[in-house]
C-alpha cells in the first residue's frame, strides 16, 4: 500500500513538473492610461526616480524601506535602488534610454524575495489633447518562477492591477498639477 501511495505521489509531481516545464518562458504585461496633462510633464514624473513616490504602486508598501539614488538625478544613467519588507523585497533599477516626452525604457533588477530582470518601457503619445501613457513589462521566467506564476493565475493578473494603480495615480498626480 505504501508503495502505491509512493508512485501516486512520484507520477503527480511528475505531471506537475511536465505542466510547470511546458508554461511560456516569456512574459509581457501591457496598461494604457490617459492623461489630461502636457506629455512632457507626465514624461517628468517617470523620468525622474524621485517623483515617483507620488505615483508609484509600491511606494507606500513599506514606510520603512531604504531607498539610495545614483547617477544624475533624472534620464538615462539614473538609479534607484531600494530594500525593505517581504512586500516590498529589494532591487534596483536603473533608466537605459530616455528620449523626453517619449520614451523612458527601464532595467528592472529584482533581487528579493526572487531574483530576476524585467525590463519596462513608459511610452508617451500625444491623442485627443490628453497624453497617452503606456507602460510595458516584459521579461522571461525560470522553472521556479513558471510555477509560482503558474499557481497565482499569470503575470498579467499578478502585476497588471498594480499598473492599473501606478497609471491611476499617475493622472491623479499630473492633472493636480496642471490645475496649480
Amino acid at each position: 500500500m505504501l508503495q502505491k501511495i509512493l508512485l501516486a505521489v512520484i507520477i503527480i509531481a511528475a505531471l506537475l513538473a511536465i505542466i510547470v516545464a511546458l508554461q511560456p518562458s516569456h512574459y509581457e504585461v501591457t496598461r494604457t492610461a490617459s492623461v489630461a496633462a502636457p506629455q512632457a510633464d507626465v514624461f517628468g514624473l517617470v523620468n525622474d526616480f524621485h517623483k515617483w513616490d507620488q505615483w508609484s504602486p509600491w511606494a507606500k508598501i513599506d514606510p520603512a524601506m531604504k531607498t539610495t539614488y545614483e547617477g544624475p538625478p533624472a534620464g538615462t544613467g539614473a538609479a534607484y535602488k531600494w530594500a525593505g519588507n517581504s512586500q516590498a523585497g529589494e532591487g534596483r533599477m536603473e533608466i537605459l534610454d530616455s528620449r523626453p516626452a517619449d520614451l523612458v525604457h527601464v532595467k528592472l533588477d529584482f533581487l528579493k524575495p526572487f531574483p530576476s530582470t524585467a525590463l519596462t518601457d513608459f511610452k508617451f503619445a500625444t491623442a485627443a489633447g490628453a497624453t497617452n501613457v503606456t507602460w510595458t513589462m516584459s521579461g522571461e521566467n525560470n522553472f521556479m518562477a513558471k510555477g509560482f506564476i503558474m499557481f497565482m493565475g499569470g503575470m498579467d493578473k499578478m502585476i497588471g492591477p498594480d499598473f492599473e494603480k501606478g497609471l491611476a495615480q499617475m493622472k491623479s498626480a499630473a492633472e493636480a498639477a496642471v490645475r496649480r
